[in-house]
C-alpha cells in the first residue's frame, strides 16, 4: 500500500508552494511595468509609423508604394530573401546535424564561428566584404579581370545577408537535434533505412518547428537588415536600394511621408512574421495537447 504523506510533510510542502508565490500588488506592479514598456518602446511607434504614411491620405500612401524606386526596391528585398533564407536552411540542418549527432575535433570552433555574426556589427561585416571583394580588395583586380561585380551589385548584398543571418537556422536546430538525440536514427538505420531515409523520415519530422521558427527569424532579419547591406550596395536607386535603404534616402531627401510609407510595409512584413510564429506556436500546443490527451485515453 502506497504510505501516505503525513500532516507535517503536507504542510512543509503547502508552505513552499506559498513560498513561491508573490503578492498580488508585487505581481500587478510587474505586470504594469512590462506593459508600459510595451506600449513606450514598441506600440507606440509602430502605431506612429502607419500614422505617419496615412498623413497624406491613402492616395499619396499609394502613390508612394508605387513609386518605380519603391517597386524595385521591394523586389530587390524579396530577391534577396529568396536566396539567403534557402542558403542558410541548407547551412544550418548540416550545421546543426553535425554538431548534435557527431563528435569531431573543431566542434567548439565551428559552433564558436556559426555565431560569429551576432558578436561583429553589420557595418564591419560589409566593411569585411569590401576588403575582400573591392575593386582594391583582395580579390579584385581577378574579379575586374574576369568581369564579375560584387561589391555594388546584387551578389555582394545576397552574401552580406547571408553572413548575418546565417546562424538564425542553425542556432534554433542545434538545441533540438541535441535533445532529441540520436537513438531515432540509430534504429531507423538498424531497420535498414538509408541514410537520406533516415534524414527526411527521421530527423527532419522531428526537427521541423525548430526549422520553421529559425526560417521565419532568418528571413525577419534578412528583409530588414540594413548596416552590412548599405556597405556593400553603394545606394544605386532603382538597382540596389533595399527597402531598408530606401526608407533612408527618402528620410534624407526630407520625404518623410515616403519614408514612412516604405517603412509601413516593411512594419507589416514584420507583423505577418510574428503572427505566423504565434500561430505555429498555438498549433504546437495544440498538437502537444491532443497527444497527451489520447495518451492518457489510451
Amino acid at each position: 500500500m502506497a504510505s501516505t504523506p503525513t500532516t507535517s510533510t503536507r504542510d512543509a510542502y503547502e508552505k513552499s508552494e506559498r513560498g513561491t508565490e508573490e503578492s498580488p500588488f508585487v505581481k500587478w506592479t510587474l505586470i504594469t511595468i512590462a506593459l508600459a514598456f510595451c506600449a513606450i518602446f514598441l506600440l507606440i511607434p509602430l502605431i506612429n509609423v502607419f500614422a505617419q504614411a496615412l498623413a497624406k491620405g491613402v492616395m499619396y500612401y499609394r502613390h508612394a508604394l508605387t513609386h518605380p524606386d519603391s517597386v524595385s526596391a521591394m523586389r530587390l528585398t524579396l530577391l534577396v530573401a529568396g536566396i539567403a533564407v534557402p542558403l542558410n536552411v541548407l547551412f544550418g540542418l548540416a550545421a546543426a546535424w553535425c554538431i548534435a549527432k557527431f563528435d569531431f575535433r573543431g566542434k567548439p570552433m565551428l559552433i564558436t564561428l556559426i555565431d560569429l555574426p551576432f558578436s561583429v556589427s553589420p557595418v564591419v561585416a560589409g566593411l569585411m566584404l569590401v576588403v575582400l571583394f573591392g575593386l582594391q580588395g583582395y580579390l579584385g583586380p581577378w574579379l575586374v579581370a574576369h568581369n564579375i561585380k560584387i561589391i555594388f551589385a546584387v551578389p555582394g548584398i545576397v552574401i552580406a545577408t547571408v553572413f548575418v543571418t546565417f546562424p538564425f537556422v542553425a542556432r534554433e536546430l542545434i538545441p533540438v537535434m541535441q535533445a532529441t538525440g540520436s537513438d531515432q536514427e540509430e534504429a531507423a538505420l538498424t531497420l535498414g533505412a538509408s541514410g537520406w531515409q533516415t534524414f527526411w523520415r527521421v530527423t527532419l519530422p522531428s526537427v521541423k518547428w525548430g526549422l520553421i521558427y529559425g526560417i521565419i527569424l532568418c528571413n525577419a532579419r534578412a528583409m530588414g537588415e540594413f548596416g552590412a547591406v548599405s556597405v556593400v550596395s553603394g545606394h544605386i536607386a532603382g538597382e540596389t536600394d533595399t527597402m531598408p535603404l530606401r526608407v533612408e534616402k527618402l528620410y534624407n531627401e526630407y520625404n518623410s511621408a515616403a519614408a514612412f510609407t516604405v517603412a509601413s510595409l516593411l512594419a507589416l512584413l514584420a507583423l505577418l512574421t510574428l503572427a505566423i510564429k504565434s500561430f505555429l506556436e498555438w498549433k504546437q500546443a495544440r498538437d502537444y495537447a491532443r497527444a497527451q490527451l489520447a495518451a492518457v485515453d489510451s
